[in-house]
């Protein structure tokens, strides 16, 4: 039986933060559930400085660790065997849940806008707007969290379950290119010293960035090392 904690914050992301901790896992290893306080609660106050409390369940599937070792290529095909397209009546309800929260949510946000679109079992949406810079946080994490909160939201109620891809300002863009860019500057110098480089910590899917980027490379190579949340991504020679 999968294993489930229930953990309280001040705020939704603290409470996530505060399960992923005692679990010690990430949060792409959970199933997370927004849990209603006594009192009748809205989509927004969710995120309110009040405490909120979250059910953490863990995934009962394949750890990280063992997938990530795998050539690249073999993984997205993986990917693309799995992928089921959400049906007309689960796309309506998705953007339903998402839309009564966004609603309330920009209503106490300046000059904020919303999109939401959906291709196959991936929805993404996107915020801007004179406030959304301030939902991104150090290197995307309160960005990352808010898309996990918006994920619950949008597989309530739903059979196949939806990935939620949320973009502020274009930030996911900025980040990939600065990745990549890195990803291209590290290879120059593997290359030059013969030394392997080890990055920094990084989130699931900015590993990928790296290890999409480089996967054609006829000199180097790439591979992941560490538990999460202090995953680094290895560069090295072949």
């Amino acid at each position: 039986m999968a294993k489930s904690i229930i953990s309280e914050g001040k705020t939704s992301t603290e409470a996530i933060e505060n399960g992923l901790k005692q679990l010690k896992v990430s949060k792409d290893k959970v199933e997370i559930k927004i849990l209603e306080s006594e009192e009748k609660r809205s989509f927004f106050s969710i995120l309110a400085p009040r405490i909120v409390k979250v059910e953490l369940t863990l995934k009962e599937e394949e750890k990280e660790s063992n997938k990530e070792h795998k050539p690249i290529k073999e993984e997205k095909q993986t990917e693309k065997e799995k992928r089921t397209p959400l049906n007309k009546e689960e796309i309506e309800k998705i953007k339903e849940n998402l839309e009564i929260f966004l609603n309330e949510f920009i209503a106490n946000m300046e000059n904020m806008q919303y999109d939401i679109k959906f291709e196959n079992e991936y929805v993404y949406v996107t915020l801007n707007g004179k406030d959304a810079g301030k939902l991104i946080g150090y290197r995307g994490e309160t960005l990352n969290s808010m898309q996990t909160i918006l994920s619950a939201i949008a597989n309530k109620q739903v059979t196949t379950r939806a990935h939620v891809i949320l973009d502020i300002e274009g930030y996911r863009a900025k980040r990939q290119k600065a990745l990549e860019e890195l990803a291209d500057k590290l290879t120059r110098t593997v290359i030059n010293t013969g030394k392997q480089v080890t990055l920094e910590p990084m989130p699931a899917y900015e590993r990928k960035i790296i290890h999409n980027r480089l996967q054609d490379s006829k000199r180097v190579k790439t591979y992941s090392i560490g538990e999460e949340p202090y995953r680094k991504v290895v560069i090295t020679k072949k």
